[in-house]
């Protein structure tokens, strides 16, 4: 097993890079939650699992530790069914960065295992100055394309304790064995909600030790960037410090956004991690094109999975994201993409064509093979309205509604489900893959109406929460 083999992180403490911000522009302090709980401690925290690109060989865990444990430390082991596990378990070394908070300052530690066998249930713990965290145990990637589940869970972002805690719980409790998660971005508001530490400590409470066995696969939004004051008083947005510290990501991206794009090949599916903000504000839209485009030529999965956060077709906004459409949406198109999954509207919304709802349906009746399938979701409590194409442009829409989705894949066959926050089957679909390409399936199971807003009226009969864009 090897010890860390990524670029070192940086010594530099982000209170140098990034001041504090303890109020808004107006004087206000920036609310806190209750009870302060997020300070760093002498015991590991914020743990969270990540996947190597070859995630049937690799594996990736960040923690947080108080200033005392200065050394990163994990131990792993292939897992045993009685209580012996430290008896043949590895020490694992790697790499810690500082983070400056309102807390203090913390220890963000990286610890990379590699050398793993596929498709084998390892356990693994981390430390802390006081001592060990408890065994967590997580299953490689198979070498081949095994049937698996996975989840994915569009902005979080507010509200994150208090309301998208329980529909990730939801999606945990009610469907089992899901090995990976997928973020569409904005996992925390930053600027908006909370304290930018208590966000981040709401984002790991909420998803708990699922976080830790589960294999994380988040794209950013662009609220995990800050807007950094330039000496002429502009503002431009640079990556914020929690990102780079919170995932041990693969460095497997485009050149010039490597901290925020990348790829894991996972039992048949190649999901490949964008960074929309970056591309759009930041100059590296045709780096991240051309590595698409590679990287989807190369690809020799069954399936392939693109997330990244602003979405190509807007449900709440007016029009669409021009930028990435231009960009993006022909490789989508030559390459074959299969699911392209997106976040930022704060909407729900399933897009099988352009045309509209009525003109993919005759499609599918008339044989046409179905392409990239787009998906805009959202789990936390900020909600937009729809927009004017909304009646008549996606397959299903919903607004003021949280959610979750369960992606079952096989090597021919994906089973994509939605679900409301209390666990009802919303909408769905099944994609079938043959021989001159995919063949799109509506479901027959019963679903939910759309749920939208009628005038100051929400979906569930209390006021309306969703606000025009």
């Amino acid at each position: 097993m090897a010890l860390w083999g990524g670029p070192a992180l940086s010594a530099e403490p982000a209170a140098a890079r990034f001041p504090i911000v303890t109020q808004t522009e107006d004087g206000a302090p920036i609310p806190r939650s209750a009870g302060l709980p997020y300070a760093p401690k002498n015991l590991p925290d914020r743990i969270v699992l990540t996947p190597g690109s070859d995630p049937a060989r690799e594996m990736a865990v960040a923690f947080r530790t108080d200033t005392a444990q200065a050394e990163s430390r994990a131990q792993i082991a292939v897992s045993v069914d009685g209580p012996t596990l430290e008896e043949k378990a590895r020490l694992v070394g790697g790499k810690s960065m500082p983070v400056d908070s309102s807390y203090g300052r913390a220890l963000y530690h990286h610890i990379r295992f590699t050398g793993l066998t596929p498709d084998t249930v390892y356990t693994y713990r981390v430390k802390g100055a006081a001592g060990w965290s408890e065994w967590y145990q997580f299953r490689t990637a198979a070498d081949d394309a095994k049937p698996f589940r996975f989840l994915y869970l569009g902005d979080i972002q507010n509200g994150i304790l208090t309301y998208a805690s329980r529909v990730i719980r939801q999606a945990f409790h009610a469907n089992g064995d899901i090995r990976l998660v997928v973020h569409a971005g904005d996992l925390v508001a930053q600027r908006d909600d909370l304290d930018h530490d208590d966000e981040w400590g709401e984002w790991n409470q909420a998803g708990g030790y699922n976080y830790a066995i589960v294999p994380q696969v988040p794209a950013t939004g662009n609220h995990e960037y800050v807007d950094d004051v330039q000496p002429d008083g502009s503002e431009v947005y640079r990556l914020g410090p929690y990102w780079p510290a919170q995932f041990a990501l693969p460095a497997n991206g485009a050149g010039p956004v490597k901290a925020t794009t990348y790829y894991t090949d996972y039992q048949g599916v190649r999901f490949i991690v964008l960074d929309g903000t970056a591309a759009i504000n930041l100059g590296s839209m045709q780096a991240q094109t051309d590595w698409l485009d590679r990287t989807l030529a190369s690809s020799k999965a069954n399936w392939n999975v693109v997330l990244f956060h602003q979405p190509v077709f807007t449900c709440a906004r007016p029009n669409d994201t021009a930028e990435i459409k231009a960009a993006w949406k022909p490789v989508f198109d030559k390459r074959k993409v299969d699911l392209v999954l997106q976040g930022h509207d704060h909407c729900y919304s399933r897009l099988t064509s352009e045309a509209g709802r009525e003109a993919s349906a005759q499609a599918r009746a008339d044989g046409t093979v179905q392409g990239p399938v787009y998906l805009v979701s959202v789990t936390g409590s900020k909600m937009y309205a729809l927009n004017d194409r909304t009646p008549w442009q996606p397959d299903k829409v919903a607004e003021a509604t949280e959610l979750y989705q369960i992606v079952d894949v096989d090597p021919k066959k994906i089973r994509f489900r939605t679900f409301t926050a209390s666990g009802k089957l919303y909408d769905g679909f099944d994609l079938e893959r043959t021989g001159d390409g995919n063949r799109l399936i509506e479901i027959d199971e019963p679903t939910l109406a759309a749920r939208r807003c009628t005038g100051d009226v929400g979906p569930d009969g209390g006021a309306c929460v969703a606000r025009a864009k």
